[in-house]
């Protein structure tokens, strides 16, 4: 598959109607799915694609018609080019009216039919991985931090999350005064969590974590609880994180009616603070830290189960944040794409972070529902074809791609469908009938 694009990948454009099929024989109550700013308006303003139109309609009845609810995300590493090329994308102030733009076109058009709608997907990865470290579009970054052909790792992270908040804040309201009261829908923001640890247990690598988690967490969370950046932040990066006017805290504040939560692994923290000035790096430089990933399992691909870490999320946000109501939106295990269907990993990886949220809606988290990550194999971001996540196994050598239950899928179906067993009711026992 090397070369790949992902142009096609699972080729849901003309396969929706059996995908729902699947999906009814699976036992999904929801299904999360991001529209194309790019595919629906394609000039990033103006005259809407009358196919990209057609297609998002007709995928939405199609989740409506079979008691499917459409969890709905509008920015998901994506805008249209044009935007870039004309003044810069995320980096101008420009892009908060564009954006407000597209929103409203999405909630004029399909809010009669979807409830709930996250603005921006992974806020803190997007504006880390694309302008500071320059692996994910639109890979901008500048020496040492990374390699790309034009960018500042310093100053630009911060001002495309200040946009972000700012174009989150202006959809939000635009909601809020415009359709809330006839379509009664929900408006809320992701973000992408890890659980940080201390590497040892001294004093400084326990000062980074905390460090670590005010940045990971307060970048976005703490504007949108609060009204503003956390004071740490502020100090460390100075005059380059942007300041909000009186009426941009206001407006941000308060922002959301819930918080999205994509979680995978836990990593470790390394307190290297006196290895960088303050003031003078990137956002990593800023935090002091080095962030050291997690092990793999032993077949060097799997992430370690760690649904420990799930719960220290939860419990952060619901201490640090007066526990706002929060979706799972995405939580799954890695493997390596093959034809393997019996993919015990997946299941076991599953269970115990399904079993940790319970724990959590028991212990008094606002979780509100949760979305395994993902339905079937796709092209993913950072690897393309080379890994796989689904419950179902898309042979992308095939012509039809055919889709395939994996021995999780039928897990998964069998969690769902049983009696009682619901994130905010009780479960009497863990679904251990696979294991």
């Amino acid at each position: 598959m090397k070369g790949a694009t992902g142009d096609i990948a699972c080729d849901g454009y003309h396969k929706y109607k059996e995908d729902v099929k699947l999906m009814v024989e699976t036992g999904l109550e929801a299904y999360r799915f991001s529209i194309s700013w790019s595919r629906l308006i394609p000039n990033g303003r103006g005259p809407i694609n009358p196919k990209g139109l057609q297609y998002y309609n007709n995928f939405i009845n199609e989740l409506v018609s079979h008691g499917i609810q459409p969890h709905v995300t509008l920015q998901q590493f994506d805008h249209p080019q044009i935007l870039e090329d004309e003044y810069g994308g995320w980096l101008s102030r420009k892009i908060v009216k564009d954006f407000t733009e597209y929103a409203d076109v999405c909630f004029r058009e399909f809010g009669d039919r979807v409830k709930h709608w996250a603005t921006i997907n992974e806020a803190n990865l997007f504006v880390w991985a694309g302008y500071d470290w320059g692996n994910l579009p639109p890979r901008r970054c500048s020496h040492p931090y990374g390699d790309c052909s034009e960018g500042n790792s310093t100053t630009e992270p911060y001002i495309a999350a200040h946009h972000i908040l700012l174009a989150h804040a202006s959809a939000y309201r635009l909601y809020e005064k415009h359709y809330k009261d006839k379509q009664h829908g929900f408006i809320g923001f992701n973000i992408l969590t890890y659980w940080f640890v201390p590497l040892t247990k001294s004093r400084e690598d326990e000062i980074a974590t905390k460090r670590a988690n005010e940045f990971i967490f307060g970048w976005f969370l703490d504007p949108l609880i609060f009204g503003d950046y956390p004071d740490l932040m502020k100090k460390n990066a100075g005059s380059r994180i942007p300041a909000f006017t009186i009426e941009e805290s206001e407006s941000v504040r308060g922002s959301f009616d819930f918080i999205g939560v994509n979680y995978y692994f836990t990593s470790n923290v390394k307190d290297i603070s006196n290895t960088f000035q303050l003031g003078n790096g990137d956002v990593i430089a800023d935090m002091g830290i080095e962030i050291i990933l997690p092990e793999l399992s032993s077949s060097k691909f799997e992430f370690s189960i760690t649904p420990w870490g799930l719960t220290g999320v939860l419990q952060y946000i619901k201490q640090h944040y007066n526990n706002p109501p929060i979706y799972i939106h995405e939580n799954g295990q890695r493997t390596r794409r093959n034809s393997i269907l019996t993919d015990w990993s997946r299941i076991e990886y599953l269970q115990a972070h399904i079993w940790s949220v319970i724990d959590n809606i028991r212990n008094g988290s606002d979780v509100k529902g949760y979305f395994a990550w993902c339905f079937m194999d796709s092209f993913e971001l950072l690897d393309g074809f080379e890994s796989s996540y689904g419950l179902y196994y898309v042979d992308f050598d095939d012509p039809e791609l055919r889709r395939q239950p994996k021995l999780s899928a039928h897990w998964y179906s069998h969690f769902l469908k049983r009696k009682g067993t619901t994130l905010d009711g009780i479960v009497l026992s863990p679904p251990r009938d696979y294991i």
